[in-house]
């Protein structure tokens, strides 16, 4: 069985915005792999052991992604794609799920596509929904705990707004891996050595089934300004001893400070 999971590289701090595009400059500084991938590539790999299949990390980013996919590797990925190319520069969301789903297309049928929940950079949570409609597959998102696996479906508990629900589900789908779906898996010093010496295909636009567009160019959302938001309090706290903070609180009221004391 085939089991794909999607990775970003992700700033480890601020970044400037290009002043053309909005979009960030990704090389202006020390890159990681985003922490919530962490949980999907760790979900993944238990689940590929569990199934007896094979994992491919997959992400989209520079040339200097491949160290993500690295890591990826080093944790027990057995394959890593790099969909790499300038047309794929300043992706929105939907382009970036649209071109991962055609690189996913050209490499073919997986059974279960695995990505974080979001991202530190864009942190949207949108993703792994685009990418789900994008392949035509449900997607299973907010995953909070896998509790079962089998070669055609798989029991999970979600966490939602209202509460957490218990779903199983039939493959193929898009799962959404959050932090507490798993215990994250360290690379080991084998990891390292095997994923150093991991030949890493990379996909250009030519590469795809689709030929365009793509980047900046099929992305519907545009960064117009990006400002930094200081909150100035209106007026300096106050700090005071229980006796002057309960007769403070009484004179706002318009109450006694007796009758504080007394009720406390």
């Amino acid at each position: 069985m085939k089991i794909a999971v999607c990775v970003k590289q992700v700033p480890s701090g601020d970044r400037p915005l290009d002043p053309r595009t909005g979009a960030l400059i990704r090389a202006a500084g020390e890159n990681v792999i985003n922490p919530w991938d962490v949980y999907a590539v760790s979900a993944a790999l238990q689940t590929a052991r569990i199934l007896k299949g094979t994992l491919t990390a997959i992400s989209m980013g520079p040339p200097q992604a491949e160290e993500t996919l690295r890591t990826a590797a080093a944790m027990g990925a057995d394959s890593a794609v790099l969909v790499c190319g300038k047309e794929f520069g300043g992706a929105d969301v939907y382009a970036t799920a649209f071109t991962l789903a055609r690189a996913i297309e050209k490499l073919g049928e997986f059974a279960i596509v695995f990505c974080g929940q979001q991202s530190t950079d864009g942190d949207t949570a949108q993703l792994p929904f685009s990418l789900a409609v994008q392949l035509g597959i449900p997607a299973v998102g907010w995953v909070k705990r896998i509790e079962k696996v089998s070669p055609g479906e798989m029991t999970v508990l979600q966490e939602l707004g209202s509460g957490t629900q218990r779903l199983t589900f039939p493959f193929p789908a898009v799962i959404a891996a959050g932090m507490e779906t798993c215990q994250p898996i360290p690379p080991s010093l084998k990891g390292r050595l095997k994923a150093r010496g991991l030949a890493i295909q990379t996909l250009g636009p030519a590469d795809l089934p689709c030929k365009g567009p793509y980047g900046l160019n099929a992305s519907p959302t545009r960064v117009v300004k990006i400002e930094r938001v200081h909150e100035q309090a209106k007026s300096q706290p106050l700090f005071l001893d229980p006796s002057a903070a309960a007769r403070k609180i009484a004179e706002e009221m318009g109450v006694s400070a007796n009758v504080l004391t007394s009720s406390s």
